[in-house]
């Protein structure tokens, strides 16, 4: 009897437990409400945000653009720096220089920048660039140019080297010269007035093209090159110094030495270079200058 009442209760109680389970209550519904608005509300929030954040993708894109247009256009306006500058002024000048130095004209393959890089590289300097510009003129004999970092423009004659039947190790020892004189910065240094540094590496955007400074230098350019030459402190400077690091290498010196004795026999018998004297001055002092001083006993 008791087991049958307990079994009565215990059906009963599972009967409406499972009648009640089935059957939501009043408050189970608000909170599902309560949660369903939460949720909607959320939503919304979210879709906001996500469209804020693609308003600011879209207005940093736009200034992005707007940054690399001005960038781009500045560009248009700027004057290279120091480091560029020279190796523009240089070719403009060669260019501006064409008919007098006609290095538009066929000519073999020398092989002479090779040779120069090795003598280079065999006196310590190293990751040069070397342009050789061959010219069909007696006018310009030999000259180094100013250019850009690391970058080194030669203007070499071939009559002035055919005449003297030079060797490419001459050559090498004659471009070798005037590598030393242009990295001293003696052309450098005559041809760009003193406004110079405040012009390169500017930007004339909204004013006028410094045009008349350019020409100045240009105008030096020729008068260094074709009338003014090199000072006799600078010349005496720069045979001292190959003569100080030709020592260290006999073959170098002797080269040296035998290929100024040439010149200076041109330059007195040839009267298509009788002017180079005034551009180097002169092959016969530099001559004096590398014999060794007489012992008085």
């Amino acid at each position: 009897m008791k087991k049958l009442l307990l079994v009565t209760l215990f059906s009963f109680s599972f009967f409406s437990f499972a009648q009640n389970s089935g059957k939501p209550t009043s408050k189970t519904i608000e909170e599902k409400e309560g949660e369903l608005v939460d949720f909607k509300s959320i939503q919304g929030v979210l879709k906001e945000d996500m469209l804020t954040q693609e308003v600011k993708k879209k207005v940093s894109r736009i200034q992005n653009i707007k940054k690399k247009r001005k960038k781009r256009d500045l560009q248009k306006y700027l004057i290279p720096g120091e480091d560029e500058i020279w190796s523009f002024l240089s070719e403009l000048w060669l260019v501006k220089s064409a008919p007098v130095l006609k290095w538009d004209f066929q000519k073999p393959e020398y092989g002479i920048e090779e040779s120069f890089k090795e003598l280079l590289e065999e006196m310590g300097h190293y990751e040069i660039d070397v342009k050789v510009i061959l010219v069909n003129t007696p006018v310009v004999t030999h000259m180094a140019l100013p250019s850009s970092k690391g970058e080194y423009i030669f203007v070499l004659s071939v009559p002035f080297m055919r005449t003297l039947d030079l060797s490419k190790m001459e050559i090498s020892i004659l471009l070798f010269e005037d590598f030393m004189r242009v990295r001293k910065g003696y052309f450098a240094n005559f041809v760009k007035p003193a406004s110079f540094g405040s012009v390169a590496g500017s930007n004339f955007k909204g004013e006028k093209f410094p045009n008349a400074l350019f020409k100045t230098i240009l105008k030096k350019y020729d008068d260094i090159i074709f009338d003014r030459g090199f000072t006799f402190q600078q010349q005496f400077e720069i045979t001292k110094d190959l003569n100080r690091l030709f020592k260290s290498n006999m073959k170098y010196w002797n080269i040296y030495y035998t290929l100024l004795k040439k010149i200076d026999e041109l330059t007195k018998t040839n009267l298509l270079y009788n002017g180079y004297v005034k551009i180097f001055p002169s092959p016969e002092l530099q001559l004096n200058w590398l014999r060794p001083k007489k012992e008085v006993l």
